[in-house]
């Protein structure tokens, strides 16, 4: 059960370690789209068992970044456009202003107790509606899925059966 999930990958420029909400975007270099592929099946298994989501999160070929990075000063991340599509079709459209967590929250938490460094990637969480479980669809063999972000570009990924 293979869905997507429209992100924004956070990339650090500067390490630190318990960094403060209102010092973190001085430790972000810039921002890329982040398609978070979730396994929803394992997912599911894995969370009812009280592991987190491990495997459903984490497997081969299942982060991808791209298309480029933009450095911090170029976009407003408070407020971009972030569109979703597969195979051609528009799915959602929202903003990074409605994303439940702000980077500054994101840098924050990851850095507690815990340094962070440059090249770094995190991921922010899915805009609302940015993944096809909310509309309660899955990915099939040959789907292509677009992941826009305003001011970064499109990231498209085809989905092939390995």
């Amino acid at each position: 059960m293979l869905d997507y999930e429209l992100e924004l990958g956070v990339v650090v420029g500067r390490q630190g370690k318990d960094i403060s909400p209102s010092d973190a975007r001085d430790h972000i270099f810039g921002y890329t789209i982040f398609n978070d592929v979730s396994a929803r099946d394992l997912q599911a298994d894995e969370m009812s068992a009280g592991l987190g989501p491990a495997k459903g999160k984490d497997f081969d070929t299942g982060n991808v970044f791209g298309p480029c990075i933009v450095t911090a000063d170029e976009v407003d991340i408070d407020n971009l456009t972030m569109i979703a599509r597969l195979n051609g079709e528009e799915v959602s459209r929202g903003n990074s202003g409605q994303m439940d967590h702000k980077v500054e929250d994101v840098v924050a938490h990851i850095s507690q107790s815990e340094r962070i460094y440059p090249g770094e990637i995190f991921g922010t969480g899915t805009v609302p509606l940015g993944c096809l479980l909310e509309h309660k669809r899955f990915l099939q063999p040959n789907d292509v899925v677009e992941l826009e972000v305003e001011g970064i570009g499109i990231l498209r990924n085809k989905i092939v059966k390995s």
